[in-house]
């Protein structure tokens, strides 16, 4: 079973993207800010992480840069996830480090479908 860290401030958007993940078979892990986000993906190592761009403590952007510089999560997925579809976000979310952006509210299938995406590709060096 594919583990998914959704990093996200709001409550009720974690509880049901976790929720709609969980029934499409994956394992999920919440945090609901960027270091709180940092430290359970060097402690469990997802295999993708969904995190919000306007998060508390250290924002989106600073997580996934951390992330990505770091050796045991750098090959770790991230789609960033926004409800401020800005001119720019996307280009600044892959700049970043992000793998892929999506946009809020959520499309549940299309998510999931840049999720298979991601996941199938595995992770940079290892077998998928």
């Amino acid at each position: 079973m594919k583990r998914i860290l959704i990093i996200e401030d709001n409550e009720t958007n974690r509880d049901m993207l976790s929720r709609r993940l969980t029934r499409r078979g994956f394992e999920t892990l919440v945090a609901a800010d960027g270091a709180e986000g940092i430290a359970t993906a060097a402690a469990r190592r997802p295999d993708l992480i969904l995190m919000d761009l306007s998060l508390p403590v250290l924002d989106g952007w600073a997580a996934a840069r951390q992330l990505k510089r770091a050796p045991d999560t750098a090959a770790i997925p991230i789609i960033a996830l926004t409800a401020h579809a800005m001119t720019g976000d996307r280009e600044r979310a892959i700049e970043a480090g992000c793998d892929d952006y999506d946009t809020k509210p959520i499309d549940i299938e299309r998510l999931t479908g840049k999720i298979q995406a991601l996941l199938s590709r595995g992770p940079s060096g290892a077998a998928g």
